[in-house]
């Protein structure tokens, strides 16, 4: 999934902007298809905060 993150970078988007719009497009998609809620949330599980980004391990 890393593919899609670097196809956001590509097109001029931070790092950080490329994470904030996966998780736009997540909460998005659960909105219009609530009965898919918990295979849309391992599906984007890779793309939630990286452990370096979290300040309480």
């Amino acid at each position: 999934m890393e593919e899609l993150i670097n196809r956001m970078k590509a097109e001029g988007l931070t790092e950080e902007q490329a994470y904030k719009a996966i998780e736009v497009i997540k909460v998005f998609t659960k909105e219009k298809f609530p009965l898919f809620s918990g295979a849309i949330d391992k599906l984007f599980d890779k793309y939630g905060t990286k452990p370096e980004d979290d300040f309480m391990p």
